[in-house]
């Protein structure tokens, strides 16, 4: 595992074979820790039980789930963003039944000519509603000119419109995705935390495509046009644990993770 100056480095799996034992998948990797999906991330189905729930929940291995992509709760579109409430109660519901520290969800977006002041409203009545048994962890985006959480003043609106619930919500911090979305990455931590007072979780994602680019497209590190100097700054101020969620399956993700460690000073033990 992880010294205490190095976060726990880890992987998210998503093929489906990996999906039914996260934990062999972040063996293979030598992750610290893991992050997968319960479902079909495309699709609006509540996620079926899990057999190895006791296992999962038993695990020393830190666990996080990611939501369905589908999920926008920010939407004035009433045919999505009801289904999106109610498929987000039920991950909840099932991560925190096997232990997950934490549900990541994408913050969503209104549409292009609509007030983003409805999208933050939206989000308020989320928690205004229901009760959630573990922390939302809200994920910054990579595209969209009404988004919710691609820029810091709209994450600023976001978690001022949260108020009260703060408590109950985290941030995860993308690299990829605030480099695509026109973020500086030298200084994004710091800027953060003036926000939202706190960093969960980060996805540590090189990006195939160029600054402020608004596509979300990940790559292995070293192959994509973020400097690692800034990638490894990120980790190193978030002080978080990280989430390799680049390509290329086993091998890719393990070169990930041992290349974090490498540079961070943490040998596998």
């Amino acid at each position: 595992m992880a010294s205490a100056s190095v976060p726990l480095i880890g992987a998210h799996v998503g093929a489906h074979a990996e999906e039914a034992d996260p934990l062999a998948a972040a063996a293979q990797r030598g992750a610290d820790v893991v992050q997968f999906f319960l479902g079909d991330p495309q699709g609006w189905k509540k996620p079926p039980p899990r057999q190895d729930a006791a296992e999962l929940k038993a695990s020393e291995i830190p666990l996080y789930v990611h939501a369905p992509y589908v999920i926008n709760v920010a939407t004035t579109n009433n045919r999505i963003r009801m289904p999106s409430r109610k498929i987000l109660a039920q991950h909840a519901a099932l991560a925190a039944e096997i232990g997950a520290k934490g549900l990541v969800v994408h913050g969503g977006h209104v549409g292009a000519d609509e007030d983003p002041q409805v999208g933050f409203d939206n989000w308020r009545k989320v928690f205004e509603r229901d009760e959630f048994p573990l922390p939302i962890l809200i994920e910054n985006t990579a595209g969209g000119t009404r988004a919710m959480a691609r820029h810091l003043d709209a994450i600023a609106r976001l978690w001022e419109a949260l108020d009260g619930f703060h408590d109950k919500i985290g941030f995860c911090l993308d690299t990829c995705h605030f480099h695509a979305g026109g973020e500086e990455l030298a200084t994004v931590v710091e800027r953060v935390l003036a926000i939202t007072g706190r960093i969960d979780l980060v996805h540590a994602n090189d990006s195939k495509d160029e600054f402020d680019s608004g596509r979300d497209r990940h790559a292995n590190f070293g192959s994509g046009r973020i400097a690692l100097d800034d990638l490894l700054g990120v980790v190193r101020a978030a002080g978080a644990p990280v989430i390799c969620e680049t390509p290329n399956g086993v091998e890719g993700q393990t070169g990930d993770i041992e290349l974090l460690r490498e540079h961070l000073g943490a040998a596998r033990v």
